[in-house]
């Protein structure tokens, strides 16, 4: 198995509780509404969001994935971090065994959010994972990042 490590960052004129909240706590409410010309749904299979959890996300159709399973590995909200792998995709197709986020939330100089988001992909066996394929992957989240954002901001009281 090939490990491949990538890092994002992200940032957020939004205050970093809120953004946090949205992000991790609210995720399943929030990321259907704010992106829902590419996320169908989120389902709880199992917990409420707690380490251990695993949820489903739905794809609208025609975007190449269908669906994929996430377990949630940690959330810890006094420091504003976020664990979870990827542990089943329809677009895993024998070449990647899962894929793991650690998340975490900073306070912007600004006042704003800065998100620092570090990738691990797990090839299967020795199958090494495309560099375009990761970024794609890495640039699909940062659009999610920001149509939360974008959602967020119109719709205040959300």
């Amino acid at each position: 198995m090939g490990v491949f490590t990538h890092e994002m960052e992200v940032t957020s004129a939004l205050p970093t509780a809120r953004v946090f909240k949205a992000y991790v706590l609210e995720s399943d409410t929030i990321f259907p509404k704010a992106v829902p010309h590419a996320i169908k749904g989120v389902e709880y299979l199992q917990g409420t969001g707690a380490p251990g959890s695993i949820r489903m996300v739905t794809f609208v159709p025609g975007l190449g994935i269908e669906y994929l399973k996430e377990k949630v590995d940690a959330v810890d909200p006094d420091n504003l971090s976020y664990t979870y792998t990827v542990t089943e995709s329809d677009v895993f197709k024998n070449m990647i065994e899962k894929i793991s986020y650690e998340t975490k939330f900073s306070e912007a100089p600004n006042g704003g959010t800065i998100v620092n988001v570090t990738t691990k992909f797990y090839s299967v066996g020795d199958v090494e994972i495309k560099e375009e394929a990761i970024k794609d992957s890495l640039q699909n989240r940062s659009q999610i990042f920001k149509a939360v954002e974008e959602y967020l901001l119109a719709n205040p009281d959300a």
